[in-house]
């Protein structure tokens, strides 16, 4: 299996408690996703819950071509302020491990997304990824760092 990796890192102009708080939510992952996926937080739980080692968290997506999925992530590992980690548990990747880490700099944080994925399918996902899913990966996360900006205001050190 051809494990790829994505390496993002983004300052914000927000304290590390602010960033905290918000990148941890999971309610919040629909806000900084693009519309077109259709992003559908479908746990039932209190928005107001911290996240923990173990919570496991459900969406419905649609990351291509419209077609709607079930995902399940599960919470690995958190150190409040510092990291955590999801993993798919079940959902379009053969592989899901996304590290987010955040760290206070001058005048706000410094936030690193790591994410290390794999396609099903062997060499079929692996065409699949250099055709289509790197791309639609990518922007995702460019769309993330638009909107973040958006609600948060652009880092200028």
């Amino acid at each position: 299996m051809k494990t790829y990796v994505l390496k993002l890192k983004q300052n914000l102009p927000i304290t590390l408690d602010e960033a905290w708080d918000f990148f941890s939510s999971p309610h919040n992952l629909a806000k900084i996703t693009p519309p077109e996926m259709n992003f559908i937080v479908t746990s039932d739980y209190n928005g107001d819950a911290k996240m923990y080692p173990g919570m496991i968290i459900t969406y419905k997506v649609s990351p291509l071509l419209g077609i709607k999925l079930n995902w399940m992530t599960e919470i690995t590992h958190v150190e409040e302020g510092k990291y955590f980690v999801d993993e798919q548990r079940f959902g379009p990747y053969a592989l899901w491990h996304h590290q987010h880490h955040f760290k206070a700099i001058p005048g706000g944080v410094e936030m690193t997304d790591l994410l290390h994925y794999a396609i099903p399918f062997g060499v079929i996902g692996q065409l699949t990824n250099a055709v289509l899913v790197r791309k639609k990966i990518k922007k995702v996360f460019e769309f993330r760092v638009e909107a973040v900006e958006k609600i948060f205001g652009k880092y200028t050190g």
